[in-house]
């Protein structure tokens, strides 16, 4: 490739491959961006023959960045967040009138949080959706690339690059079983060692703050089974003799329902900070800070109530 002269260099470009990586293809880039598949596909082509590099390639019906691209963008994407950071003050997001749907991740212990985002949300913008998934291996890259506009996840992940982030509380926890269970007739650790569990697992996540705990106790649990999301844990508990050890909100208005009970964890374990994270380059979007503004203080408030 040969030197590249700035002067002559459309930065416009690389926002078009930016977009086009997050949404793997042209077709909804061009919709997200407001321009025709042939302009996009123009643009890249164009990008293609300054940089000497293919960029994306087909893989199935998706378009997947190659090597070079993603190196490329990790250092192009903060400075693309500079940059609308001094032009974002020009925009204007009027909630009255916006039809934006907006992309949030969360675990399922949020739920009641997030009907309160949404009747808070709506009642300012009732033209805005709001569209809720779980948690996943890609989360962070998705937030990274703009696919999400923000998600809630444990802190101390192994954050990518491009991403922004606000404390949000501390999950605490306690250990759940069905009410009457032998195990808490004389609880203890060695009861709590002594009863196999149901878990939670997260994609090819095997470790956990609980195990941790746990080996620095010098006890150990058996896993009897796991579970996809916190919202499978309450029938579980209901219908055997399983223990779960939880964050507290995650078995919030399912313990009198299912007839559950719980006690405190019989060792010491430490709560879980969690954290609001969302994309450098849309840290002064203001649709997208409208959005952050309504969340922060409802999770900061469902997090202590929950302590």
């Amino acid at each position: 490739m040969s030197q590249i002269d700035l002067r002559r260099f459309d930065l416009n470009l690389l926002v078009v491959l930016d977009v086009v990586m997050a949404e793997r293809g042209v077709s909804r880039a061009a919709a997200r961006l407001g321009r025709t598949q042939s302009a996009v596909s123009h643009s890249l082509a164009r990008l293609r023959e300054q940089l000497g590099d293919p960029l994306l390639l087909k893989g199935g019906r998706r378009m997947e960045p190659t090597a070079f691209a993603i190196e490329l963008m990790e250092q192009v994407r903060p400075l693309l967040g500079g940059l609308q950071r001094v032009l974002a003050p020009r925009r204007r997001f009027d909630p009255a009138t916006s039809r934006r749907v907006f992309r949030l991740a969360a675990p399922d212990f949020a739920q009641a949080m997030f009907i309160d985002l949404l009747t808070m949300a709506r009642r300012r913008a009732p033209g805005v959706s709001i569209e809720w998934t779980g948690p996943r291996e890609t989360m962070l890259l998705e937030v990274a690339e703009g696919q999400l506009d923000l998600a809630i996840a444990p802190a101390g992940l192994g954050l990518p690059t491009g991403l922004e982030t606000e404390d949000i509380g501390a999950l605490h926890w306690r250990c759940f079983a069905r009410r009457g269970h032998p195990a808490f007739r004389r609880w203890g650790r060695r009861a709590w060692s002594q009863w196999p569990h149901v878990v939670i697992r997260v994609g090819d996540q095997l470790e956990s703050p609980v195990n941790v705990a746990a080996t620095a106790a010098g006890i150990e649990r058996t896993i009897a089974g796991w579970v996809p999301n916190f919202s499978a844990v309450a029938p579980v508990l209901a219908a055997s003799d399983l223990l779960a050890t939880l964050p507290i909100p995650a078995m919030a208005g399912t313990l009198r329902p299912h007839g559950l009970e719980s006690r405190r964890v019989p060792f010491a374990i430490a709560p879980m900070p969690h954290v609001l994270l969302w994309s450098s380059v849309r840290s002064h979007d203001p649709e997208v800070a409208w959005l952050r503004r309504l969340l922060t203080p409802l999770a900061k408030t469902r997090f202590a109530a929950a302590a």
